[in-house]
């Protein structure tokens, strides 16, 4: 949360310049206050896990959210109970009149597939559309990621030679950004993935902003001039085990997989990984939701749609 000063006082320019957030008295006395409304399209076949290592990073601010959860109706999900997609989540035709500040669409263990070959490709395509009249700003993850660039802006995603699984050091390219207010010069974060996109790619797109690159994992930020969409390649909310996990389940597929780098310490998988990327994750999902949520949105969402035109 921003700290609340006097109009005049000699210290908001310097603060405002070193990347710290103030906000006037004028401002403070003119803000509506209310609970976000934030959805989040869970595509990642591991439900429960996915909804738990979100909502720890959402919970863990200040600000006041609402959570829904959303899932697609033309995907039939194998791996979780249909008691607890019918208790707690829902469908696009459900909330599809509705407005949200805030809107979240995770990964998904699709990436060896064309865009157009995913059972839900379509319905995912009408969501991100409705998402730009009727949601202020959307935070895609990995695949979700992918999947937003191609469908808003065209770019196309990249096969790797092999999996990218492991913790990456990053840059910043803006540092002055607020979507990084807090940060280290450089941070790690967790990827898990067999596709990419191509830096060239997002540099010709005027209105997307290239934000942080790591040497060995390639584009991690990137969002729109505008503000209304971000674009993660890695897995900032991964749990401590969750790299060791996904290692595991590829070996007893039987896949000719690495070993994750820079996560078992020694590259020993019999020792706890020591998890490195916590703190920056946190403050990156709690930057994004006070100045590019909470600070931004119109306290009538009606007019979101007339900001998405």
């Amino acid at each position: 949360m921003p700290i609340k000063i006097p109009d005049q006082l000699p210290a908001k320019d310097i603060l405002e310049n070193e990347n710290i957030f103030v906000m006037t008295e004028y401002r403070a006395i003119h803000q509506d206050i209310r609970p976000l409304q934030l959805l989040i399209l869970n595509l990642m076949p591991t439900k429960i896990i996915t909804e738990t290592q979100l909502l720890r990073k959402l919970s863990n601010t200040p600000l006041q959210i609402e959570v829904e959860f959303l899932h697609t109706r033309t995907h039939e999900a194998k791996n979780v109970d249909p008691e607890h997609l019918s208790s707690f989540y829902t469908t696009f035709d459900q909330i599809k009149n509705r407005r949200f500040d805030g809107l979240i669409i995770t990964g998904a263990p699709v990436e060896n597939l064309d865009f157009e070959d995913v059972d839900y490709w379509q319905e995912l395509c009408q969501i991100m559309n409705w998402s730009s009249r009727n949601v202020f700003s959307t935070l895609h993850i990995c695949w979700g990621a992918q999947a937003g660039l191609y469908y808003h802006y065209g770019i196309p995603k990249v096969p790797l030679p092999k999996k990218l699984s492991g913790v990456y050091e990053h840059t910043l390219l803006k540092p002055q950004s607020p979507f990084f207010r807090g940060f280290d010069d450089t941070f790690t974060m967790p990827h898990s993935r067999y596709t990419g996109v191509r830096e060239e790619d997002i540099l010709r797109i005027p209105s997307l902003e290239l934000l942080s690159v790591s040497k060995d994992a390639g584009v991690f930020a990137v969002k729109s001039s505008d503000n209304r969409r971000f674009f993660i390649t890695g897995h900032p909310e991964y749990d401590a085990d969750t790299l060791a996990l996904e290692y595991e389940r590829d070996l007893a597929r039987g896949l000719d997989i690495d070993m994750p780098e820079n996560y078992f310490p020694n590259n020993d998988p019999t020792q706890p990984p020591i998890v490195t990327w916590r703190a920056h994750a946190q403050l990156m999902y709690t930057n994004w939701l006070n100045y590019y949520v909470y600070q931004t949105t119109p306290y009538d969402l009606s007019e979101i749609d007339e900001i998405g035109k």
